[in-house]
């Protein structure tokens, strides 16, 4: 299906609209398909949501950890909320053409927020390699101060980056085909209907991965072969299994992001069910599962969103009891 062209010559083509085709021939099961990301958005939503809560209202979490963990539940929010809401509309109307402006604009968002949690998990890695390593003067490296100067600054990359990145993608002549086999308007799906690749996309695409992708990652390993290299060097069981707790959570987060991430990246674009699959584990139930992980690992935010939830009943009752 093509839409509005305009020829730039007979091979070169400037879509203005695109045409998203996430299920082909999934008529019969559009209904469960739009329930499960229905759910799976507002469950999403809804957890990450109480993280924020919980950390912004107990002043015993307003510590440069929980700020950390506090932000990454923003941007697991705004991973779902760039393709959910707009995937959801698609499946309920059927109507699955998007402009070339929301479509850029929804990758600008997504890239956006992919930088900024890159940068956010090395940074929390970081956070755990001076509690751990440094414990004496983790106060003074990871102020209050420097700690929201340093998310000012993840979030301003993030921004920043994503508006250099797509700068360089717009402007690519398409020759192929303006379907888009996919549940959003991401990078890989939107190269593979490029003929022409510019060589500032190139160059931009190469310096994004490496300080984006390459130099947080190792950041990450060094940071942890130094972590593990010291809580083996305890002389404690106790202190041992206390530095672990404080560090397992993140470990894990990081793992299932980058592995699925990676994969997802691997994975050749004509395997368009597995490729789907993978695009669905990485943007809705990724984001949804990174506070679970944080919560059940985490003793004071397990404790503080039971105060939480105490106090949001007990004040239900209590209004009750006056009527």
């Amino acid at each position: 299906m093509h839409v509005n062209l305009t020829d730039h010559d007979a091979n070169e083509t400037s879509f203005q609209y695109f045409y998203l085709l996430p299920f082909s021939g999934e008529t019969r099961s559009k209904p469960f398909i739009t329930a499960f990301f229905f759910l799976i958005y507002v469950v999403g939503v809804l957890i990450n949501s109480s993280i924020i809560t919980v950390i912004c209202l107990e002043v015993q979490l307003h510590k440069p950890m929980y700020l950390f963990i506090c932000n990454l539940s923003i941007v697991d929010i705004f991973y779902t909320s760039v393709m959910v809401p707009k995937l959801l509309h698609m499946l309920l109307s059927g109507n699955h053409i998007v402009s070339s402006a929301q479509c850029y604009t929804q990758l600008y968002s997504f890239v956006a927020v992919a930088s900024a949690e890159d940068s956010l998990l090395f940074v929390m890695a970081y956070d755990r390699y001076v509690a751990i390593c440094n414990p004496l003067h983790y106060t003074q490296i990871l102020s209050p101060g420097k700690s929201t100067m340093l998310t000012i600054g993840i979030w301003a990359a993030g921004f920043f980056n994503s508006l250099t990145f797509v700068s360089s993608i717009v402007y690519m002549s398409s020759c192929h085909s303006n379907i888009i086999h996919q549940l959003f308007c991401d990078i890989k799906s939107l190269t593979q209907i490029t003929c022409t690749t510019t060589e500032m996309f190139i160059v931009v695409n190469f310096v994004e991965l490496l300080i984006f992708a390459g130099i947080p990652l190792m950041g990450t390993f060094v940071s942890y072969v130094i972590i593990f290299s010291v809580i083996f060097k305890m002389k404690t069981n106790e202190n041992r299994k206390k530095a672990f707790s404080t560090c397992t959570s993140h470990v894990i987060v990081i793992t299932v992001y980058y592995g699925t991430s990676v994969i997802g990246y691997l994975i050749p674009a004509y395997i368009e069910a597995l490729d789907t699959v993978f695009n669905i584990i990485y943007i809705t139930v990724i984001p949804m599962i990174n506070p679970v992980i944080y919560s059940l690992k985490n003793s004071s935010v397990q404790s503080a969103l039971l105060g939480l939830l105490r106090r949001m009943s007990f004040g239900k009752s209590d209004a009750r009891h006056a009527h």
